[in-house]
């Protein structure tokens, strides 16, 4: 079975200068975990909701083991293990970065022409949920493990009709 059989052909994306707002708007609107940027019909970059879960980690500071005093535990000084004002600010930095700031890359691309067993193999290879299909450079479709793990079955019911 070719990729083109089964890959979505309507592509939900986004262009590089897309806020990373409108990026997350769009993966929850659409249901969806990842996206491929484009610019020009090119596949420049992909967000999945992975990458935008990381512009919210706070870097530890310390790792070092706090031993409180006696003292120190009726009144542990929770503004110095937590900063509010830095995670209020990281939250709002979130939303206006741009897409290319964020995107992945290089992009893992399948031909529609390839099979569905090649791409299967390229997704646990690189560990990736979804490969946008590129045809003369140009983004054409996509597939996600879903998608492929729907052509698996159309493939078991196809094969069976044939041995009937």
């Amino acid at each position: 079975m070719k990729i083109k059989e089964i890959m979505t052909k309507d592509v939900i994306c986004c262009s590089p200068d897309d806020p990373v707002k409108h990026v997350s708007q769009l993966l929850r609107e659409n249901k969806i975990s990842g996206i491929p940027v484009v610019h020009d019909d090119k596949v420049v970059g992909i967000i999945t909701g992975k990458d935008i879960l990381k512009l919210l980690e706070v870097p530890e500071k310390n790792t070092m083991l706090w031993l409180p005093s006696p003292f120190e535990v009726i009144e542990v000084p929770i503004r110095e293990l937590i900063n509010w004002e830095e995670a209020k600010h990281a939250l709002d930095d979130v939303g206006i970065k741009k897409a290319s700031e964020i995107m992945s890359q290089p992009v893992i691309t399948a031909s529609p022409e390839n099979s569905l067993e090649a791409v299967a193999s390229k997704m646990v290879k690189h560990n990736v949920n979804r490969i946008p299909i590129v045809e003369d450079g140009h983004l054409v479709g996509i597939i996600t493990r879903q998608n492929v793990i729907a052509g698996l079955s159309l493939s078991d019911n196809g094969n069976s009709m044939d041995e009937e």
